[in-house]
């Protein structure tokens, strides 16, 4: 039987909220108090917290990627019954379609949210945009759709920080830039954009020898794991800094020793 989403669920008479967390390992709490769910069930919540909205065929498939269709379907019909056993299913159907019900909140959510803030040029909250997004969607799950809405969700939040660092580094917030841009480095060091972006607000701060340190750092970084050199756009921006100290060094002739100098060569 399909739950009526105007109907009151149980975590609206109780009024305590159901949260669904993805982020760091799947965990359903209805208040304070966790619900134990069945590996299987839980793989059933967690795409329909990713998918909102997905119809029947959509998420059968994806969850029984391997099976035929019609026993596909007859998979996700007995596990959507078993989920509406308990008084605290957050799950709500309407016609062919799947998704939770309002009282639900799911942490993925709060991460898009403040990604779009970001995108849309607001000022979220510096210390929740920050914590947004930190741990790995399901980690030690593998299904295809999980690798790939783990890999979204990374890019999303690396793009935010990114964009969050170059919005306060151009309103002249260097602290809360730096905080920022090391917090993507955190969660990528590879990644040239936050390395840049930390070379550039050292700069618009006047600390030369911050913005050099941080740039062979990363240079020093790259080569040791990855053989590959800085990009030309990350090395123009110390040219400026950097220059005359080439040109001192190109200009300087070179020395030999005393002793060199004072030792006839053999003939």
């Amino acid at each position: 039987m399909a739950v009526d989403p105007s109907m009151p669920t149980a975590g609206d008479r109780a009024g305590a909220p159901i949260r669904l967390h993805l982020l760091g390992g799947f965990r359903l709490l209805h208040g304070d108090t966790p619900v134990v769910v069945p590996r299987g069930l839980q793989r059933v919540l967690a795409l329909v917290g990713l998918r909102p909205g997905a119809t029947r065929s959509h998420l059968a498939g994806l969850l029984w990627p391997d099976a035929p269709e019609e026993r596909a379907l007859s998979s996700l019909r007995t596990a959507l019954w078993r989920l509406r056993q308990d008084p605290c299913c957050p799950l709500t159907t309407s016609g062919d379609t799947v998704r939770l019900g309002p009282v639900v909140r799911v942490d993925v959510d709060a991460l898009v949210g403040t990604a779009a803030r970001v995108r849309d040029g607001d000022d979220p909250c510096t210390a929740a945009a920050l914590a947004a997004g930190r741990h790995d969607l399901l980690p030690g799950w593998y299904d295809d759709w999980v690798l790939a809405e783990r890999e979204r969700l990374r890019q999303l939040r690396l793009h935010m920080l990114e964009g969050l660092a170059d919005h306060y580094l151009a309103a002249g917030r260097h602290g809360e830039a730096l905080e920022a841009a090391l917090e993507a480095m955190a969660a990528e060091p590879l990644r040239e954009t936050p390395h840049r972006l930390v070379v550039r607000i050292h700069l618009a701060e006047g600390n030369a020898f911050e913005a050099v340190h941080a740039f062979y750092v990363y240079r020093d970084l790259l080569r040791r794991e990855l053989r590959l050199e800085p990009s030309a756009t990350m090395t123009a921006l110390l040219d400026e800094t950097l220059g005359p100290i080439r040109q001192a060094s190109r200009d300087t002739p070179v020395r030999r020793p005393a002793a060199e100098r004072a030792t006839p060569r053999a003939r």
